[in-house]
């Protein structure tokens, strides 16, 4: 018998005269989202000086994630309704069109109208990232893929504050809304051609109504509770928040019209550990949100140097993700998705260990290495966390079905690893120390909570295969 190569198709396959294109239209839908996200934290208290409405400034990122977390569940349906080039048009055009409204904004009220517009055509382009590559690239090739569009958030993590902060620094804030608006007209202009070989697919059915309530209240309970008074009320804003997941997990389970694949409750199948592996790990990644706060006011930095420091975990994401994407034996594929988890754990552990009260120089190093550690542990697992997924079906539009729920499943994780570090943050106030450690030792048990569901992972996709191989004998 043969072995599996280690290496098959290498980063330049994905580069080729006729993966080019798609190539740019994928990893750009992502990066415009992630410099979105980012520029406008960076942005919002330059520009309520102008437009006023400060009590509403929260409601900035809540009405944007709320949008993309619905919108990114209707994927499956527009792909099968619009095919790849017509899906990615709306989505495009949505970002744009909600981008140049935020530009013009004369007042807060405004500009949140158009963050919800934005939303909806992030969340589009965040779930199509994951969808089209199960039908644009071969099976070999769709982890590097998954790398490349997952590691877009590290040129956000750079570029977004970047943006944001020259722009914010020097006045005309409205500038950095319009250089986004032209990337995303750019980038939309060339999907006609980029996916002209794509055709119709996706999971043709009817909008899941309930299952779209029951997240978007999630959502918004989660958003809400990282902005109430710290305490009681926002440990009961996270409560509920879980509590309607679990209603919407429960729903999806017997409904008729779904969001997740229905393998995702096939009581053998790894799907949901898969899923529950991301969650844990894409929270870990919160981390990033409180970094360079605690780099100013431990270890004294500038604003715009604490801001480089609290990119480390994405730096340690993309590298990571370089290296781990194109391992191609099973026996280590499994490895690296058990392994991402446990480095994710060390990394964050010895983030907080390591923090003290005026650090100097090598203590800051070694912050910057413990939290590249962290993110390595991400960019070890995320490619492979994600093939399987696209693979966790024969059937095509299950799994593309499976395959666009990656986009939702992260951006649930998101909206809640920020809520819950704020809690953890809230919790140990007013000591920046206290804080940190409180948050790091709390996303490192999350992230723990990651290796037990990689290993269920593991067991279940190892049943799934015994007991398909009498079977294969069989025949």
């Amino acid at each position: 018998m043969s072995s599996v190569p280690e290496s098959g198709p290498g980063w330049g396959d994905l580069l080729t005269r006729d993966r080019l294109g798609v190539t740019i239209v994928l990893a750009g839908g992502t990066a415009l989202y992630a410099i979105s996200s980012y520029v406008t934290a960076s942005l919002l208290p330059t520009a309520i000086g102008e437009i006023g409405g400060a009590r509403y400034l929260a409601w900035a990122t809540t009405v944007f994630v709320v949008a993309s977390i619905v919108s990114s569940t209707l994927v499956g349906a527009m792909l099968a309704a619009r095919g790849p080039v017509g899906s990615y048009l709306t989505g495009f055009g949505l970002f744009s069109i909600g981008t140049v409204i935020c530009t013009v904004s004369p007042s807060m009220s405004l500009l949140l109208v158009g963050r919800a517009v934005q939303g909806l055509g992030g969340g589009l382009l965040m779930g199509l990232g994951y969808a089209v590559i199960h039908q644009a690239y071969p099976a070999a090739l769709r982890a590097r893929a998954a790398a490349l569009v997952s590691a877009m958030w590290g040129v956000g993590t750079f570029v977004g504050p970047a943006l944001g902060g020259v722009f914010a620094q020097l006045g005309p804030w409205r500038l950095a809304f319009a250089c986004l608006a032209v990337l995303t007209v750019s980038v939309g202009a060339i999907v006609p051609i980029a996916l002209r070989g794509t055709g119709r697919s996706g999971h043709a059915q009817r909008i899941p109504a309930v299952s779209l309530t029951l997240l978007m209240a999630a959502a918004a309970l989660v958003s809400v509770a990282g902005v109430l008074p710290r305490g009681g009320w926002t440990a009961a804003g996270v409560v509920a928040a879980l509590l309607v997941v679990a209603g919407f997990l429960t729903w999806e389970r017997r409904a008729a019209v779904t969001v997740l694949p229905r393998l995702t409750f096939v009581k053998r199948s790894p799907l949901r550990w898969i899923y529950l592996t991301m969650v844990a790990v894409a929270i870990g990644i919160s981390l990033e949100n409180f970094v360079p706060l605690f780099a100013q006011e431990l270890g004294g930095l500038a604003p715009l140097a604490a801001g480089f420091v609290g990119a480390a975990a994405s730096l340690g994401w993309t590298l990571a993700q370089v290296v781990s994407a194109g391992a191609q034996r099973p026996g280590t594929v499994d490895r690296l998705r058990l392994a991402g988890p446990v480095v994710l754990t060390v990394g964050l552990t010895l983030t907080a260990l390591t923090q003290i009260r005026h650090a100097g120089l090598s203590t800051l190093l070694v912050w910057v290495l413990c939290m590249m550690i962290a993110g390595a542990g991400i960019g070890l697992a995320w490619p492979h966390l994600s093939a399987a997924v696209m693979a966790s079906s024969p059937d095509p539009a299950e799994a593309q079905q499976a395959a666009a729920a990656i986009g939702t499943v992260q951006l649930i994780a998101t909206a809640f690893g920020a809520a819950i570090s704020g809690v953890l943050v809230n919790l140990g106030e007013p000591s920046p120390l206290r804080s940190a450690r409180f948050l790091e030792f709390g996303l490192a048990a999350i992230a723990a909570l990651g290796v037990a569901a990689a290993l269920a992972a593991h067991r279940a996709a190892a049943r799934t295969s015994a007991q398909r191989q009498p079977a294969l004998t069989q025949s």
